[in-house]
């Protein structure tokens, strides 16, 4: 199974064909377990507001519009790693 890091390279060349088991497993990786309100997952992130992160299964791939606001939390959240001391 590839790592977290080789998915997200691949989500980031082409986010608008990304598997959504593959979207989910990054998204665990960075924000824990979602919780789920009826077809989405939804993934608690240490800010308010946006960007939020709340993916969709459409017949086994995700949503572009929903990578991208993930790859949005995502790099947010990396800041504010690499802010920290």
């Amino acid at each position: 199974m590839p790592s977290v890091k080789k998915i997200l390279e691949k989500i980031e060349r082409n986010p608008k064909n990304v598997k959504f088991h593959e979207l989910a497993k990054v998204c665990e990786h960075y924000f824990g377990l979602p919780r789920q309100r009826g077809s989405h997952l939804i993934y608690q992130t240490p800010w308010p507001g946006d960007p939020r992160v709340n993916i969709q299964n459409k017949n086994g791939m995700a949503k572009p519009y929903q990578v991208r606001k993930a790859l949005e939390a995502i790099k947010k959240k990396e800041e504010m790693d690499d802010d920290r001391p």
